[in-house]
């Protein structure tokens, strides 16, 4: 066996949730990349039906676009048994979808405070990024159980081994009370993700199913100059993530390449987590 056949995903049937966000097109690219079947799941207003036509055009392969919401357990189990009719199984699940408010873009600098965080914000955000992934393995997960065998990637954050430093929203001229945070929905389902993982690395084991959790960094998407600074002094590479630098780590977790590996949170963040 050749080592690039360690990484093949030829054939493979793989369910990308917030598929047509902006890591969710890398995920699918790089699924595609090694010859698997991206198939890109989203709201319809995210348009994944349209991304998946872009991005089949762009690589000459097979894309598929669905929409879904994963709050609806209704929905995911159409998809499932959608995908089963036309490709007999799903081999492949990464949970990607999660609602992450920008801090920076909003006009209430205050509405991410802990003391005025709303419950409805706080219900919102965990319906998608916890329990939406929850009812995504538990449909997607007990078919692949069924197949004997498959693979889950949860989509962590280096923020699941750290609390965020909050120093990097700060403006100037603005009360203690008023200043933007990163809202703690976000560290409480990053963590929570990692939980899942180990959970139901074991829970399935028997059944071949692999769990894993990849926990990225940030990545530059044209953040304002003073916030990329800040972030990258935090990062012993010295700079934010390229949009295209997590593709090889999705591949290996997906791919025969990480056939030892379960119940694992793979961090690649620059090595903002050692200091």
């Amino acid at each position: 066996m050749k080592s690039s056949d360690l990484f093949d995903l030829t054939g493979k049937i793989a369910i990308i949730t917030g598929g047509a966000g902006l890591l969710g097109r890398q995920h699918a690219e790089a699924i595609a990349k090694a010859g698997g079947i991206p198939v890109i799941t989203d709201l319809a207003a995210a348009h994944p039906a349209k991304v998946a036509a872009s991005l089949s055009a762009e690589l000459e392969t097979e894309v598929i676009g669905y929409e879904l919401d994963i709050t609806k357990p209704a929905e995911i189990e159409r998809a499932r048994d959608h995908l089963v009719k036309c490709f007999k199984r799903i081999d492949i699940l990464i949970n990607n979808a999660a609602n992450n408010p920008k801090v920076e873009n909003t006009g209430a600098v205050h509405f991410s405070r802990l003391e005025t965080f709303p419950l409805e914000l706080w219900e919102n955000d965990l319906a998608v990024g916890l329990t939406g992934v929850f009812l995504c393995c538990r449909i997607f997960g007990c078919q692949m159980a069924r197949q004997g065998g498959g693979v889950i990637v949860n989509i962590a954050s280096d923020l699941s081994l750290i609390s965020p430093d909050q120093r990097l929203y700060r403006l100037e001229n603005v009360p203690e009370e008023q200043q933007p945070v990163k809202p703690i929905t976000y560290s409480v389902i990053k963590t929570g993700l990692i939980g899942l993982t180990k959970y139901l690395a074991t829970y399935w084991v028997q059944q071949g199913v692999r769990v894993n959790a990849l926990s990225p960094g940030g990545i530059y998407n044209t953040q304002k100059q003073d916030f990329v600074e800040r972030l990258s002094k935090l990062i012993p590479m010295g700079r934010m993530a390229h949009l295209n630098e997590y593709q090889g780590a999705v591949i290996f977790l997906c791919s025969d390449a990480s056939s030892y590996m379960t119940g694992t949170n793979l961090i690649i963040d620059g090595g903002r987590t050692c200091w």
